[in-house]
C-alpha cells in the first residue's frame, strides 16, 4: 500500500483502493476472526464512514494488519484490531503516555502510546479486548503490547502491557515512563 503523509486525513483514490484491497484479501484469509460477517457489509460501513479509512491506513501501514474482529451488535459497527502477530513494529519502544515521557530525565523515546494512537485517531486496546483478541490466535509471542490503563493504577505510576507466553496471556505492570524495543501498542478502531 502506498505509504501515507503523515497527518494526512483523505486518503486519493489510488491509497484507497489498494487499502480496501488489502483489508478484503485479508477479511477472507482469515474467515475464524469474523465468523458470519461479510466483506460486503464492511464495505457498505465506509460508503457512509469514508473518514474512518485514514486510522485504518495509519494501522496498515505502521505494521498492524488490521481486520474485522466483530460486529458491535448495539451499534452495527465493525470493529477492527490491529491483527499482526507481534506488536505492530512502527509503533514500538514508546512510552505509556506523555506524562510518563515527561517525567523521563534522559533517553526519551520519539513518542507515546496515547498520543500515537490519538494521532492516528485509533484507540488502546482494553484488557478485555486484548483478551478477546487472543481467543482469535497467538498474538505477542516475543512482544507485549501496552493496553489501556485503569486510572488508579496510571494514577500511582503504573501502566498495564500484555503478552502471550507458555499458552498463557499475561497481564503486567511497569512504570509509564519505561520502553522497550520489544513493546509497542495494538489499536482498536469501530466502523
Amino acid at each position: 500500500m502506498s505509504k501515507m503523509k503523515s497527518k494526512q486525513r483523505v486518503l486519493s483514490p489510488k491509497q484507497r483502493a489498494e487499502l480496501l484491497g488489502v483489508l478484503k484479501e485479508r477479511f477472507e484469509k482469515n474467515m475464524n476472526r469474523h465468523k458470519g460477517l461479510v466483506w460486503a457489509g464492511v464495505l457498505a460501513r465506509f460508503e457512509t464512514n469514508a473518514e474512518k479509512l485514514c486510522p485504518l491506513a495509519e494501522m496498515e501501514c505502521t505494521g498492524g494488519e488490521p481486520d474485522v474482529v466483530g460486529l458491535d451488535k448495539k451499534s452495527g459497527e465493525f470493529v477492527f484490531m490491529d491483527c499482526s502477530p507481534e506488536s505492530p513494529t512502527g509503533r514500538r519502544s514508546v512510552c505509556y503516555d506523555r506524562e510518563g515521557w515527561l517525567s523521563r530525565k534522559e533517553a526519551r523515546p520519539k513518542t507515546t502510546a496515547m498520543d500515537l494512537a490519538t494521532e492516528m485517531g485509533i484507540a488502546l486496546l482494553t484488557e478485555e479486548e486484548y483478551l478477546a483478541l487472543q481467543k482469535l490466535g497467538g498474538f505477542d509471542l516475543k512482544t507485549s503490547s501496552w493496553i489501556a490503563t485503569p486510572t488508579d493504577i496510571r494514577e500511582r505510576g503504573g501502566a498495564l502491557y500484555a503478552e502471550r507466553r507458555y499458552s498463557r496471556i499475561f497481564i503486567g505492570h511497569n512504570g509509564a515512563q519505561s520502553y522497550y524495543a520489544v513493546r509497542g501498542f495494538r489499536g482498536v478502531l469501530r466502523v
